[in-house]
């Protein structure tokens, strides 16, 4: 394939002659037949910048003034507790599932007595240090250019990963969102979480239920995967007929215990790379020869 980027020495492959082939038959088909589905944090967003950790979805109201204190701590505990298990590569996915809802429940259970106002969730991302990869413009822009649906598949907040969109001002109308959405009062207080819960580990449910959105883009029969977790492998179980399916992982963290797994898991895995420079380049083949 002419896609240079592919050569770069983060970019790893188990099987580079099944990649070309896949990215073959997608260029053919044409970009009409093509839709991308991504995981948010950590995925669209960076995970380091400048050698410290950015913040997901759930962070920004952590670092933020909306929360207490006291349920700041409380929410670091469940992290410490609970992210070692999410990432334990000798644990399986059924041991991880019920402690994954334990954790998200909980964490949600906090955010919900601190009657977080929705007008103060602009104010937490504008101050908070999330970043979107280098080449997200390209990106978000090329994809709406191009008429291709993005379907944004994450565990984090939605209204919270939705503002961090519409401030880099790339919240184009062929984007959707599945995530977690808080439920506000009629003054304007969280009250709950809509719907069911998106942890990490259940995205095949996610997509199962959202059987309508996936229906609608029955003509679109290939799929150009984004995440960087294993959880984010199901993300597209709800397509239908799909014909190819392209799976780019970036794998961010505990790179030596995990690089075999994404590597078996994901066609192309991205070793601890900050930018979207690689899927802008897979885009720009699969778009500008047709």
């Amino acid at each position: 394939t002419q896609i240079p980027e592919l050569s770069n020495s983060w970019v790893h492959m188990k099987d580079d002659e099944r990649v070309r082939e896949i990215l073959q038959s997608m260029q053919k088909a044409g970009s009409n037949t093509l839709q991308v589905i991504s995981d948010f944090d950590m995925t669209l967003t960076r995970f380091e910048h400048n050698g410290k950790r950015c913040p997901d979805c759930y962070n920004i109201l952590e670092r933020s003034n909306v929360i207490s204190s006291d349920c700041k701590e409380k929410l670091q505990e469940l992290l410490d507790k609970y992210y070692p298990i999410e990432i334990d590569t000798k644990r399986s996915v059924e041991e991880k599932m019920p402690l994954m809802v334990e954790w998200w429940t909980k964490a949600h259970e906090l955010l919900v007595n601190q009657k977080i106002k929705k007008d103060g969730l602009a104010e937490a991302v504008k101050d908070s240090e999330a970043k979107l990869r280098d080449g997200y413009q390209y990106f978000f822009d090329h994809l709406n250019e191009h008429s291709i649906p993005l379907l944004i598949f994450s565990a984090g907040i939605g209204d919270i990963l939705e503002e961090v969109i519409r401030q880099t001002e790339v919240f184009h109308p062929n984007v959707k969102v599945i995530s977690n959405y808080m439920d506000f009062d009629e003054s304007g207080v969280l009250k709950a979480f809509k719907g069911e819960l998106i942890h990490i580990y259940n995205k095949k449910e996610g997509a199962l239920l959202n059987t309508g959105h996936f229906q609608e883009l029955r003509t679109r029969t290939n799929v150009l995967l984004l995440g960087d977790s294993l959880g984010d492998l199901n993300m597209a179980d709800g397509v239908q007929d799909m014909e190819n399916i392209l799976k780019i992982g970036f794998l961010n963290d505990k790179v030596e215990e995990r690089k075999q797994s994404y590597l078996d898991s994901y066609d192309i895995v991205l070793i601890k790379h900050e930018t979207l420079g690689v899927p802008n380049a897979v885009i720009r083949f699969l778009t500008d020869s047709n």
